[in-house]
């Protein structure tokens, strides 16, 4: 009797996303802690080309994909929080495995797998992962260590390029623990997308004095500034940021050289925080997992226009074209069609 199989994408070359191939794989088993999930929808970020491309080694064959969202398949031994059939989403499947999302079935540790509420599509289980996770290490890189309605009530979060994933989703979260949200964009449509996922300012750098807007809305200064582009932004974030405030960064958008002027910078007590998600401990991992899990349960997250997230759905079979559309700067999220 033959082994079943499942559709998988895998690449076993780094390279462009003509290295990418539609193959059968044995369907996986669940292990001790594991549990089988059946993919119904996969989010593609840019980590997924960006590890495709090159930027690590790879030993074997690797199917991409971090964020995905589906039901249990099967419960291996030691799991007894997650039942076959339930509605799930996936936190950094492929990250110390070789197997991600982009795949029918994906066996994954338990303790990523977090349930899915049914008032929740699987389009937004799947937008969540690696964006809604570093938008809460963001949110929790100043005086909170965890988000909860209230958790940031009398504060004000600059939050750097809302309209991009992290930063809808810092917006997101932000709001649903209580801070009043300021963000910087780049275009008219960018700012409705950034208002309609919650942001109750909204300022065009290009246009005027993008600190004087900031601090006309937050006199004494920002509490925190998720940040995308600190290179460029360096000097910006000093004006707007108040004392003890924090810089918390999550990407390198616009230069690869953080230069800061030492007397103004410690003047202020800033503090920086750098964030990326493969290092992160797991126990901060773990802490994002159930705080956006409750913000889910509290229907506070949603992604779509409405959402200010538009979504770009493709085939699995068109996963290189969901790659090329990251690559190339899509707003919004990209999804893996499975189901």
């Amino acid at each position: 009797m033959l082994n079943a199989t499942m559709r998988a994408i895998v690449y076993s070359e780094t390279g462009t996303s003509s290295v990418l191939r539609l193959v059968e794989r044995p369907e996986p088993v669940a292990g001790p802690g594991e549990v089988v999930v059946r993919v119904i929808r996969a989010g593609v970020n840019p980590t997924d080309w960006k590890f495709r491309s090159g930027i690590a080694a790879i030993d074997d064959e690797v199917s991409p994909g971090q964020d995905g969202a589906g039901t249990v398949e099967a419960v291996g031994p030691g799991v007894d929080n997650l039942a076959v059939g339930d509605r799930v989403w996936l936190a950094m499947a492929q990250h110390g495995r070789p197997y991600g999302t982009a795949v029918e079935l994906t066996a994954q540790p338990a303790n990523h797998v977090a349930p899915l509420p049914d008032t929740a599509s699987f389009d937004l289980g799947a937008a969540l992962g690696v964006p809604f996770i570093t938008a809460h290490r963001l949110l929790t890189s100043g005086t909170v260590e965890r988000l909860a309605p209230g958790a940031l009530a009398g504060q004000t979060v600059l939050v750097a390029g809302g309209a991009g994933a992290v930063g809808n989703a810092a917006i997101q979260l932000a709001r649903w623990a209580g801070a009043a949200v300021v963000t910087t964009v780049s275009s008219p449509e960018k700012a409705a997308l950034a208002s309609a996922a919650g942001a109750q300012h909204v300022v065009n750098y290009r246009e005027g004095d993008p600190a004087a807007a900031i601090l006309a809305v937050a006199p004494e200064g920002v509490d925190l500034v998720a940040e995308v582009a600190p290179a460029a932004n360096a000097l910006l974030d000093l004006a707007v940021t108040r004392v003890h405030g924090t810089v918390a960064i999550y990407a390198n958008n616009g230069g690869n050289e953080l230069v800061l002027p030492i007397r103004e910078t410690y003047s202020k007590n800033l503090r920086f925080q750098f964030t990326i998600l493969y290092t992160l401990a797991e126990p901060l991992l773990q802490a994002a997992i159930q705080d956006i899990t409750a913000a889910l349960t509290d229907n506070a997250l949603g992604a779509g226009e409405e959402a200010g997230l538009p979504l770009h759905h493709f085939d699995l079979s068109k996963t290189a074209d969901a790659h090329d559309a990251v690559e190339g700067g899509a707003v919004g999220k990209v999804l893996l069609d499975l189901a």
